[in-house]
C-alpha cells in the first residue's frame, strides 16, 4: 500500500469530494448559525447595556434628588460637618427607608486628602458600607459635578451599580460626595431571559430557514440530477442525444454535450474509413508478395512464410482497430438471445455432418453495452471453437443480474488442463496443430472484453469439456 493510500484525507480531500448540495448546505448552514447567534448576542449584550443606560439615569436622578433636598433641609451644622438626625428627609422613597431593599444613597463627607470621615445614609444600607469603591469616590473628586459611574459589592452580597458625584458646599471646605447605588441582579436576570429567548428564537428561525433553503437547493439541482440520468441513458444505447428542456443556466453544458456526441460518432465513422481503407491498401502487396513467390528456393519460401505472417499480424491489428473504435461508440447497445439465437443456427447447419448440436438458454431482454458485431465476434469465435471440439453438444447459457451480464460456452470435448487454459489464451497459441486456424481466436476474444470492460475466463465445464465464460459490466 502507497504512503498516499494509507495516509487519512485531509479536510481539503473530504470537502472536495462532498456533492455540490452539501457544500452550499453545509457552508449556509455554518454562516447562519454564526450570523443569527452573533446576531443574537449582540442584541442581548445590546439589551443590556440599554438596561444599565437606564438605570445609571435613575441614579442620577437620585443625585439630583440628593442636591436638592439637601439645599432645602438642615442636615448639616455650621461648621459643614455631617448629621443624621434628618436622614428621612432625603429621597423620601419607601425603599430606601427598607433594609437591603436594593436601592440605596449615602452622602460622604471627605477630609483633604481625600479619605472618608463620615457619611449619612439610607436606613436601607443598615450598617453596611458605603457601596462605592475607593476608585471611585477618587474619580468623583478628581471631576466635581460630573457624575461617574462603577460596579460596587453592596449589602448581603448583592452586586450593586453605583453612582457617584462631589460637590461644594458652603460653610464646609471639602467637598461632598453624593453616592447613589441599586442592586443589578434584576437587569442582569432581565438581560439572561432576553437572551435566552432571543437564541431561542434565532434558532427556531434558522432552522425553518434552513429547512426552506434544503428544499430549494434540492429542486434546483433536480436539473443536474435529470442531466446525470439522461447522459446514463446515452451511455446504455436508450437515449441519442440530450434534450432541450433544460434551464437556461445547464441549456450551455447540454449543447455542448451533444456536440461531443456528434464529434465522437464522427471520429468512429472516420476511424471505421480508414481502417477499412488501410486495409484495402495492404491486400493487393501482400497479395502481389505471395504470387511472386510461387519457386522453389529458399528466398521463396522466406518470403511466403513472411507475407504469411505479415497477413496474420495486418488482419489481427485492423480487426483489432475495428473493435476499439466501434467500443469507443457512445449508447451502442445489443439484446443478447437473438445474436446467439442466430450464431447457433449458423453453427447448426456448419457441423450438422459432424454431429454437433448447438442450444442457447436464457438471456431474455438480456443486452449488450456495444454494437452486435463485437457480440458476434466475441461469442462466435467461442462457440465456433466449442464445436471444434465438441463430441456432440455445445450449451450456450445467458444470466443477467446483480450489475453484470454472463455468457457461458460449454462442450462435453476434452477439456484442458489449467495450465494449458492459461497457455490458450495468449495471441497465436495453438494447443492442436490439427485444427485449421491462426491461434488469434481467444486472443482477441480476450482483447475485445477488455475494451468493453469485461473478461474471459476458462474453466471445467460441470459435465467434462470446457467452459467459456464472458462478463461484462451492465452499468
Amino acid at each position: 500500500m502507497s504512503e498516499s493510500a494509507s495516509r487519512p484525507a485531509s479536510f481539503l480531500d473530504r470537502w472536495t469530494r462532498l456533492s455540490l448540495a452539501r457544500r452550499i448546505m453545509l457552508a449556509a448552514a455554518v454562516w447562519g448559525l454564526v450570523v443569527l447567534v452573533g446576531g443574537a448576542l449582540a442584541l442581548s449584550a445590546l439589551y443590556r447595556a440599554q438596561t444599565l443606560a437606564l438605570l445609571e439615569d435613575d441614579l442620577d436622578q437620585t443625585l439630583v434628588t440628593l442636591t436638592r433636598d439637601m439645599s432645602q433641609g438642615d442636615a448639616f451644622l455650621p461648621d459643614g460637618r455631617v448629621t443624621d438626625d434628618n436622614r428621612a428627609f432625603f429621597a423620601s422613597d419607601a425603599r430606601y427607608l427598607t433594609q437591603y431593599s436594593g436601592l440605596y444613597w449615602a452622602i460622604v463627607g471627605v477630609n483633604e486628602e481625600g479619605e472618608p470621615t463620615g457619611d449619612l445614609r439610607s436606613k436601607s444600607l443598615w450598617d453596611e458600607p458605603v457601596p462605592a469603591t475607593p476608585e471611585l469616590i477618587k474619580r468623583a473628586l478628581a471631576a466635581p459635578g460630573v457624575t461617574q459611574f462603577s460596579g460596587a459589592p453592596g449589602p448581603a452580597g448583592q452586586r450593586v451599580h453605583a453612582a457617584a458625584k462631589a460637590i461644594l458646599i458652603e460653610n464646609r471646605e471639602t467637598p461632598l460626595v453624593l453616592i447613589a447605588a441599586a442592586d443589578r441582579a434584576q437587569n442582569d436576570a432581565a438581560a439572561v431571559r432576553f437572551r435566552n429567548m432571543l437564541l431561542g428564537t434565532m434558532i427556531a428561525l434558522f432552522g425553518g430557514v434552513f429547512a426552506a433553503m434544503v428544499a430549494g437547493i434540492r429542486y434546483s439541482l433536480q436539473p443536474l440530477k435529470k442531466l446525470g440520468h439522461d447522459i446514463a441513458e446515452i451511455r446504455e444505447g436508450t437515449r441519442l442525444k440530450l434534450p432541450d428542456d433544460y434551464p437556461s443556466e445547464v441549456q450551455p453544458l447540454t449543447q455542448e454535450l451533444n456536440l461531443l456526441i456528434d464529434h465522437n460518432q464522427e471520429v468512429v465513422e472516420r476511424a471505421r474509413t480508414h481502417v477499412g481503407n488501410l486495409a484495402h491498401a495492404l491486400k493487393t502487396p501482400i497479395a502481389v508478395l505471395k504470387n511472386e513467390a510461387k519457386g522453389e528456393t529458399q528466398l521463396d519460401d522466406v518470403v511466403r512464410r513472411q507475407a504469411d505472417a505479415m497477413q496474420t499480424n495486418v488482419e489481427h491489428y485492423l480487426k483489432r482497430a475495428k473493435m476499439a473504435a466501434r467500443a469507443e461508440a457512445l449508447g451502442a447497445r445489443t439484446e443478447v438471445r437473438p445474436v446467439l439465437d442466430g450464431l447457433a443456427r449458423l453453427l447448426n447447419r456448419l457441423f450438422d455432418a459432424k454431429g454437433i448440436e448447438v442450444t442457447v438458454s436464457g438471456g431474455d431482454g438480456a443486452t449488450f453495452r456495444g454494437e452486435k458485431q463485437d457480440l458476434e465476434e466475441m461469442v462466435g469465435n467461442l462457440m465456433e471453437n466449442a464445436c471444434k471440439w465438441a463430441k456432440a453438444d455445445v450449451a450456450v447459457t445467458i444470466t443477467e443480474g446483480a450489475g453484470e451480464l454472463r455468457i457461458e460456452v460449454d462442450d462435453d470435448g476434452p477439456g484442458l488442463t489449467p495450465d494449458e487454459r492459461e497457455g490458450a489464451l495468449k495471441r497465436g497459441v495453438r494447443l492442436d496443430e490439427t485444427t485449421p486456424g491462426t491461434g488469434l481466436g481467444l486472443s482477441i476474444v480476450t482483447e475485445l472484453a477488455e475494451l468493453h470492460k469485461g473478461v474471459l475466463e476458462l474453466d471445467a465445464a460441470p459435465g467434462g469439456g470446457l467452459r467459456a465464460r464472458l462478463r461484462f459490466p451492465t452499468r
